[in-house]
């Protein structure tokens, strides 16, 4: 005879009725917060790999008044564990950027199998955001300090008309590109390169270089292109601003070797536009 174990988890029907952590579940959450169990002295380290559609929310982290992926996910997973739950992302992606394998990690006392875990938090969560796996890992592992690489894929909508599906997952540029340009100029940078040229204003990290493992350009159907880089760390709007200034390649207002000056200027005046963020994807994690 088998026996079967059951978790019973109470659920506030605010829960089904909105996006955000609000009414009962705000205050249920924010209690679990503060009642000051957070070390990690017995609890497990959990692995969990994201999936979500950006669009709606103000990115990944965690925003006084503003709706974020860490919010949601951990407000959830508190309701399934009854205990306080902090989230370390891998990365931070910004407001409208989506992803395909965002890696996190949280601790937890819980006693809810990994399986029935993450069944039960796939059953919470909005349609928008989906949790791939859930696992066990070694207490050493570190979502963002053990990455040795993050994968982002840009997509590019290269024809006369504007895709009616997919539009919030693209950009669409009407005037042809010339992409034998781009491609050349995308491995310019693969390599170690200060990438001062490509960050976001505001920034303050230790070092501005960064590696970038490899890069790719691969069209799909007629008028799509993605573009795919690998580094083992990404500077603030750093892929955006790339693809900004590779659409201005693209379209003749700079040339290869401006590009090249571009890279080697540290300047951020020098590059081109932001591009928008709904094309952004971050596609993996490599650890």
């Amino acid at each position: 005879m088998v026996q079967s174990t059951y978790y019973r988890v109470t659920v506030h029907r605010s829960l089904f009725t909105t996006g955000h952590a609000d009414g009962g579940l705000a205050k249920d959450y924010h209690r679990l917060m503060t009642s000051g169990n957070l070390k990690n002295g017995k609890k497990q380290n959990y692995k969990i790999v994201l999936e979500y559609d950006g669009s709606n929310y103000h990115g990944w982290q965690r925003q006084k008044g503003l709706l974020t992926i860490q919010e949601v996910v951990e407000t959830r997973l508190a309701i399934m564990t009854q205990t306080p739950v902090r989230l370390i992302g891998a990365g931070r992606t910004d407001a409208g950027v989506h992803a395909r394998g965002q890696v996190a990690n949280f601790f937890s006392e819980t006693q809810i199998p990994p399986a029935s875990l993450l069944r039960g938090l796939n059953s919470l969560l909005p349609d928008d955001i989906v949790a791939q796996e859930l696992l066990l890992v070694s207490k050493k592992f570190h979502a963002r300090f053990k990455a040795l690489s993050k994968v982002y894929e840009y997509r590019i909508y290269n024809g006369p008309i504007a895709p009616a599906l997919g539009r919030q997952y693209g950009w669409h540029i009407s005037r042809p590109l010339r992409w034998s340009s781009m491609v050349k100029c995308l491995e310019l940078l693969e390599g170690r390169h200060d990438f001062s040229s490509f960050q976001a204003a505001g920034s303050g990290v230790r070092t501005t270089e960064r590696v970038v493992m490899a890069t790719e350009i691969t069209r799909v159907g007629e008028d799509t292109r993605l573009i795919t880089i690998e580094a083992n760390g990404f500077l603030r709007h750093m892929m955006r601003n790339i693809i900004g200034t590779l659409v201005d390649v693209g379209s003749g207002k700079l040339t290869e070797e401006g590009f090249s000056r571009v890279v080697s200027a540290r300047n951020r005046q020098q590059a081109g536009m932001t591009a928008p963020a709904r094309g952004l994807c971050l596609l993996k994690v490599r650890y």
